[in-house]
């Protein structure tokens, strides 16, 4: 599987939680379509070549529980930690106004081989970053992961159950 490719399966499958969500009337989210331009024809017959026209924000968009949600999800083959650089610049800026707004925003990071998935929140991705930007560590390691994220498991019929996660953040930041 290329390096571009290397989350299409778990995309799929929160694509298949999100079509579960809303047909059970949970929640509305969907993938949020990345903007290309096609520039024409190419030389294969019935193909056409096409750039991205701008970056896109975040993979996901939705409302949920009356707020907004807006996610990222990202897949890593690493046995020990999730690399900064698979996510960009401008995707943590507005995953941080998203939650600056009031939004539930947060990464969602699958490790292949561990076969598990987690809910990076907002604010453990912004310190990871910030330290990363001055000179600190590169990359998230697993064992943080387990000490400060919630993990999450196929449940309550749907292969990735992240809003089972993010009604315990709910409840973390109601009761504080």
């Amino acid at each position: 599987m290329s390096h571009g490719n290397q989350g299409m399966g778990f995309e799929a499958l929160i694509n298949l939680t999100n079509d579960i969500y809303n047909r059970r009337g949970l929640a509305i989210i969907t993938k949020r379509p990345t903007p290309m331009k096609v520039l024409g024809p190419a030389k294969i017959k019935n193909q056409h070549v096409a750039v991205f026209e701008k970056p896109s924000t975040v993979d996901y968009t939705g409302v949920y529980r009356g707020r907004a949600i807006e996610f990222e999800a990202k897949s890593t083959h690493s046995l020990t930690s999730w690399p900064l650089k698979d996510i960009h610049e401008h995707q943590v800026d507005h995953l941080r106004k998203v939650d600056q707004h009031g939004g539930i925003a947060f990464v969602l990071v699958e490790f292949v081989k561990q076969h598990a998935v987690y809910l990076l929140t907002v604010k453990h991705l912004l310190y990871a970053w910030t330290a990363a930007q001055t000179g600190g560590r590169k990359s998230i390691p697993i064992d943080e992961f387990d000490r400060l994220c919630l993990q999450v498991r196929s449940g309550r019929g749907v292969p990735v159950d992240y809003l089972a996660a993010v009604d315990q953040l709910i409840m973390e930041v109601e009761s504080a």
